[in-house]
């Protein structure tokens, strides 16, 4: 008896540490392992991006390390609980984005790894040329999902998000509005760059979600998983 009651004891204390130490290594994982744009998302793509939304310095240092081109964007906080903290502008980088794209920080490494690791190998892979501009319908808007008065804000509403409508690789342009039913090369690359999205956003809606995605893809870092 006094042996299993010393047994259970060490057995609670033995899940008590592993509590202790997965929560210290939560909130240290990118001091462990330094996010990379370098590296192939994985399966702890969407854990590390969230760590990062805790820790904007950390995230930023992030983009220094691959030699983003990017500012800081100053903070902004409006009544209505829109706003953010630790947006970036991008400057420039491999692909024109038709001006600086607007981002908090994790979002924006997220964005980046999907346009490095996802949107350039897929390009070279269908098209056997690099991307020259994407066409995205904005990032910030201070409003609720869909613009609908009475729903919870949209992700749009903390720059946390970004809508893709067309990607343009020399001549020729690839649209989510006319070329996503496409059976040929253009659907496929569409269908690759959303797949590739989901293994690194939060949410990842195309047509394939409602009609409102008809002409877009939407991207983002929130609370909400979903892949459609």
């Amino acid at each position: 008896m006094i042996f299993w009651r010393a047994l259970r004891r060490v057995g609670v204390a033995f899940v008590l540490l592993l509590a202790i130490a997965g929560a210290l290594g939560a909130i240290y994982f990118d001091h462990l392992f330094p996010f990379d744009l370098a590296r192939e998302p994985g399966f702890t793509t969407k854990f590390h991006l969230s760590r990062l939304k805790d820790d904007p310095a950390r995230c930023m240092a992030a983009l220094d390390r691959a030699d983003v081109n990017y500012v800081r964007v100053p903070p902004l906080e409006r009544e209505e609980g829109c706003g953010y903290a630790d947006a970036v502008r991008l400057q420039n980088s491999s692909v024109n984005y038709g001006g600086g794209v607007s981002l908090r920080c994790p979002a924006m490494l997220a964005l980046l790894l999907w346009e490095r690791h996802v949107l350039l190998p897929a390009a070279q892979r269908h098209f056997d040329q690099k991307p020259a501009s994407i066409h995205h319908l904005g990032t910030y808007a201070c409003r609720p999902i869909a613009g609908r008065s009475g729903r919870r804000l949209s992700q749009h509403a903390f720059a946390n998000a970004i809508d893709i409508a067309s990607v343009t690789l020399g001549g020729e342009t690839v649209s989510v509005l006319h070329d996503w039913d496409d059976a040929g090369v253009k659907g496929q690359f569409l269908r690759e760059l959303r797949a590739g999205a989901c293994g690194i956003f939060s949410a990842v809606l195309s047509p394939d979600y409602n009609a409102a995605h008809a002409n877009h893809f939407h991207f983002d870092l929130g609370r909400w998983s979903v892949c459609r």
